[in-house]
Formats: structure tokens, C-alpha cells, sequence
């Protein structure tokens, strides 16, 4: 289980200068709180940062869920991929909003590894422990 904590901290880290970079560019293209709006480089970022937190209340629950019905060596690797297709989709969408698919599929596509794999294990787990 310490891979499933060190994908999950490095996720958190992850989100986390994502969120800083929202500050900068606020202070980079002068867009005071409480606004939501201004330069599109800021608006790119804090989107980037938004589409991150809305992903992790997914992510980070079938993570855990699959690594403890499941093998936590694997529900890591696979968490890995969620990270790698963060920092994808991030690049793509800095540069051009439009090309940010790649990016989000590999992240979707990790996150429905993880659910399915987690609702197979839990399911077996249900199954041994009241219905066999």
C-alpha cells in the first residue's frame, strides 16, 4: 500500500502546483479576487486546476478501493497513468484547449481501470464474505 500512498501524495503535489499556477497567473495578468474571468492564460489554467479537483473526488476513491480489493502494486501503476494524462492534458490545453483530449482520455481511462477493478473486488469480497 505505500505505492498507492505515494501515487495519492503525488497527486495531491500535483493538484496542489496546479493550484499555485492559478495564483501566478492571476498576479500575471492582473485578475483580482473574487474574479473568475480575465486573460484567457489565466482562465486556461484555472480551468486546468478546476478539471483536476473535479477528477481526484473520482480518482482518489477508486484508487484505494481497487488497491485494497484489488493489488495495490497495480491500482499504483494505473494511478501513475491518471498523473501522467493530468500533466498531458495540462501541457495540451495551455497551448490549445481544443487538442486536450489525449490528456483526459489516458486520465478517464485509468479512473474506469480503477472503478471496475475495484467494483470486481469488492463485489468478490461481498460474495465470499455473506453470499458463498
Amino acid at each position: 500500500m505505500e505505492l498507492v500512498a505515494l501515487i495519492t501524495l503525488i497527486a495531491l503535489i500535483q493538484y496542489f502546483a496546479f493550484s499555485f499556477q492559478v495564483g501566478q497567473m492571476r498576479v500575471r495578468h492582473g485578475v483580482n479576487a473574487p474574479a473568475m474571468s480575465g486573460h484567457p492564460d489565466f482562465e486556461r489554467m484555472f480551468r486546468i486546476q478546476q478539471n483536476t479537483m473535479e477528477q481526484l473526488v473520482i480518482f482518489l476513491p477508486a484508487l484505494w478501493i481497487c488497491a485494497h480489493f484489488g493489488d495495490p502494486r497495480w491500482a499504483a501503476g494505473i494511478g501513475l497513468f491518471f498523473i501522467i494524462g493530468r500533466f498531458i492534458y495540462r501541457s495540451a490545453y495551455l497551448s490549445d484547449p481544443g487538442k486536450r483530449g489525449t490528456g483526459f482520455i489516458i486520465g478517464f481511462l485509468a479512473i474506469t481501470v480503477l472503478i471496475g477493478w475495484g467494483l470486481f473486488g469488492t463485489a468478490r469480497e461481498i460474495w465470499s464474505t455473506y453470499l458463498s
